[in-house]
């Protein structure tokens, strides 16, 4: 399960963020979760609550987004959308001369926190 290794260098990341804008606590996180990244995202909610447990972002909302698998197919000259990652044919001439645009990976899209009242 390789979302727990996502979750806890994405942890890392959102708390040095964090801590850099004088926060208190991480009240919101919004991940966007790439289309061909092979991950499944309930496992990634479930390790995300376990990886923020003691951290600024214990308790945070998560908002994932997953990305659409989108393409360039050369043959037909169309951005198209594939249905599944698995079957890389385009749905419009069935060709198989495609370009990926979606991303594999995992991104850090937003961070919402509480910062300390630095009235003087």
């Amino acid at each position: 399960m390789h979302e727990i290794t996502l979750c806890q260098r994405a942890i890392e990341l959102i708390e040095q963020q964090a801590r850099q804008h004088g926060a208190t606590k991480v009240t919101g996180v919004w991940l966007e979760v790439g289309a061909f990244s092979c991950v499944e995202t309930s496992a990634l909610q479930f390790c995300f609550d376990l990886v923020c447990r003691g951290t600024l972002a214990e308790g945070c909302t998560l908002d994932v987004h997953q990305q659409d698998a989108e393409c360039w197919c050369y043959d037909c000259q169309q951005h198209i959308t594939l249905l599944t990652q698995r079957v890389r044919m385009c749905p419009q001439c069935n060709g198989t001369n495609l370009r990926i645009v979606a991303d594999d990976g995992l991104q850090i899209k937003r961070l919402e926190i509480e910062q300390e009242n630095q009235d003087v």
